[in-house]
């Protein structure tokens, strides 16, 4: 499959020719839901942190007698029912993450690279190169590409200029050819590949 090529000035600049086993496969729903669940799971902390009774600071000495005083029968001024005492069955520091296989994950790269493909939501840069590391002229150009949220793969480094000039443009994120991911993908309306980018990208799902 064939698309065009343009610059950062929104000038052609020919074509190139996509892998339809990278940027044509069938779009599966479940499987990009599979990824983006496995994703945002391994990115959760897990620090959250409850203390249970042997945790709690205070004084492990019986209140009161056990019999005579009308009073619940009780062992510990830490137990959960009091002020200040322990959390029964609260979270405790853990690993959220899940496990997916490495084929599927595979898969789900190139069901969201194909999925925008599919959906005309697929851009082709000549190359993420700029001058200077100027904002103002990289909005400029963003404007004139019809980029308003929009996912940039690079190749295997970033421009330098060019990763400064766009950092603090909002819904503009750059990532190397390495980063691709699903979730970002996804969540931005418009995939950018630079032609590296796409050599990269063709190289690493194919192997």
């Amino acid at each position: 499959m064939k698309i065009a090529v343009k610059t950062l000035d929104n000038k052609e600049a020919g074509s190139i020719e996509l892998d339809a086993s990278v940027f044509g496969v069938e779009v599966r729903a479940d499987i990009l839901h599979r990824m983006v669940h496995y994703q945002l799971n391994k990115r959760r902390s897990g620090n959250h942190k409850t203390k249970g009774i042997s945790e709690v600071s205070g004084t492990g000495k019986k209140p009161y007698g056990q019999k005579g005083t009308g009073r619940a029968r009780i062992g510990t001024l830490r137990a959960p029912q009091y002020v200040g005492g322990a959390t029964i069955f609260g979270p405790v520091v853990r690993s959220h993450a899940t496990e997916l296989p490495k084929k599927q994950r595979v898969l789900a790269l190139k069901t969201a690279l194909s999925a925008k493909a599919a959906s005309g939501q697929l851009v082709i840069l000549d190359a993420a190169v700029a001058s200077a590391a100027k904002t103002k002229d990289m909005v400029a150009k963003m404007k004139a590409l019809g980029f308003n949220s929009a996912l940039i793969v690079c190749g295997e480094e970033l421009d330098h200029n060019f990763a400064l000039s766009t950092r603090n443009i909002p819904l503009i994120d750059v990532l190397p050819s390495d980063g691709a991911n699903v979730y970002d993908i996804l969540r931005h309306e418009t995939l950018v590949l630079t032609k590296e980018a796409v050599e990269n990208l063709t190289k690493r799902l194919t192997a």
